[in-house]
Formats: C-alpha cells, structure tokens, sequence
C-alpha cells in the first residue's frame, strides 16, 4: 500500500537509482506525499514506466535526471538545475548501489574500486553538493541507503559489507558537522527485501530465507519507502545520525 498524506508538500528531493526496486518506490511515495522528485537514472527512458505508473495530475512532479552517479561534472550539473529551477533542495536519497559477491580470498583491486566508487565516492560527492544548497536555507534532509550487510556482516560479501558500513559511518561524521546547519543525516539499512535481484532464487531457497526472518516474510519496496518519507519529513526533525534498520528481525 503507498501512503499518502502530503507530508512532504511543497519539499524538492534528489533521488538516485528510481528506475527499479527501492529507489523507485521512495520516489513514487515522495510524490504521493507531496514532493517535487528529481529522479536519477543512468538510461535514458528508463523512468517512463515511474511516471506512468502516477496518476496524470502528478506526473509532472516528476523531473527525469539522466546521469551517472561517478559523473562529477553530471552530478555538478544536476544541482546547479534543481538550484535555477527551484531554488531550493530539500532532501537528498543516496539509493543508487551496485551489489557483487565475492569470497574472502577472490576479491580483487579492480572489483574494490568499482563498488567504492558507486556505493561511497558518490554518495559523498552528492553530499557534498546537496549541502552547499542546504547551508543556504539551514534545512534539509540526507537519507544514505546502507544495508543489513553494511552493520552486521554478510559471509561472500566483503567488499560490499566495506562500502555499506562504509555508508553508516559517513552518516554518522555528517551528522555531527552538519546539525547546526540545522541539516539532518540518517541511513536505512534494509535485510532482505522483494525487489528484481531476487527474482532468479528458487522457491526452496527463498523459504529457507523466510525462516530467517522473525516477521516470516521478506521485506517489501514500500516498507524501506516509508521510513524514507519519515525520515524526508519534519516528523523527524530531531533525529539524525541514525542507521535504522528495515529487516523484520532477520538473522544474518
């Protein structure tokens, strides 16, 4: 079910990764309640079924932004429009990952670089760039998409669980610099959750991760959705440097 009950009206957000999976749930939510989204993808055309999926009135809520996260020059160019069109941002979603396994013993430099530079290098350019906006009105909002791997470990994903926790820890160093900017930063660890990289397990192994999971149900888009629109909201005014989990008390 998708909330709607406009706590995020007349707010503007930067929201990357929206054409699949959670990153295009939080945007559709955020409309619903009320936002202006800038939504990022990396292929052009990607975002037509997000936009078709709105009722008509609120398809222009969505802006299509096509640019790769580790183009520093496209990501410069994103905020300078949201500035001239706007005049204002007013929450940052740090969605856009990428997620490769690899044993203890087979990670190499090359696979190093590559998930650092999508899941932390660019989180942080597109920090640092959403607060130059922020400082100026005191206000906003930083959500920085971790995971259940990033806090509590995950065996095959060592690299990955580095860039998440990495994630976690500079939310918590922005958090403490940047409260009296009046300028809010929290993270959202999801466990498992339903989305397309789950779509090739079989249905044995995907109950055998059920059990795993106290609630006894994987998590869903909207679940993770929620909790950003929370987090996106004044109803959260006083909480930052946070790193909440969505997992439905999952073992890992």
């Amino acid at each position: 079910m998708m909330s709607s009950f406009n706590l995020l009206d007349g707010k503007v957000a930067l929201i990357t990764g929206c054409n699949r999976g959670i990153g295009k749930e939080i945007a559709r939510t955020f409309v619903l309640n009320g936002a202006i989204v800038y939504a990022n993808a990396r292929r052009v055309g990607s975002l037509n079924i997000l936009i078709e999926e709105l009722p008509i009135h609120l398809r222009p809520s969505i802006i299509p932004t096509y640019f790769d996260v580790n183009d520093t020059n496209l990501v410069r160019q994103v905020f300078v429009q949201i500035h001239k069109e706007q005049q204002h941002l007013d929450c940052l979603v740090n969605n856009a990952g990428i997620m490769k396994d690899a044993l203890i013993g087979m990670v190499t430099k090359k696979l190093m670089l590559e998930l650092f530079e999508t899941n932390v290098f660019a989180v942080m350019d597109l920090m640092q760039y959403a607060v130059k906006l922020m400082s100026k009105q005191k206000s906003g909002s930083i959500i920085n998409i971790s995971s259940i791997a990033g806090t509590n470990g995950h065996a095959k994903q060592i690299a990955y669980s580095a860039t998440k926790g990495a994630v976690v820890s500079i939310t918590k160093t922005a958090a403490k610099e940047l409260a009296e900017k009046n300028i809010r930063v929290n993270a959202i660890a999801p466990g498992i959750i339903e989305t397309e990289l789950l779509s090739e397990i079989n249905s044995h192994t995907m109950e055998n991760l059920k059990l795993n999971i106290g609630m006894g149900r994987l998590g869903t888009t909207n679940d993770v959705a929620n909790l950003a629109l929370f987090l996106a909201s004044d109803l959260s005014e006083y909480i930052t440097g946070q790193t909440i989990g969505v997992d439905g008390a999952v073992l890992m």
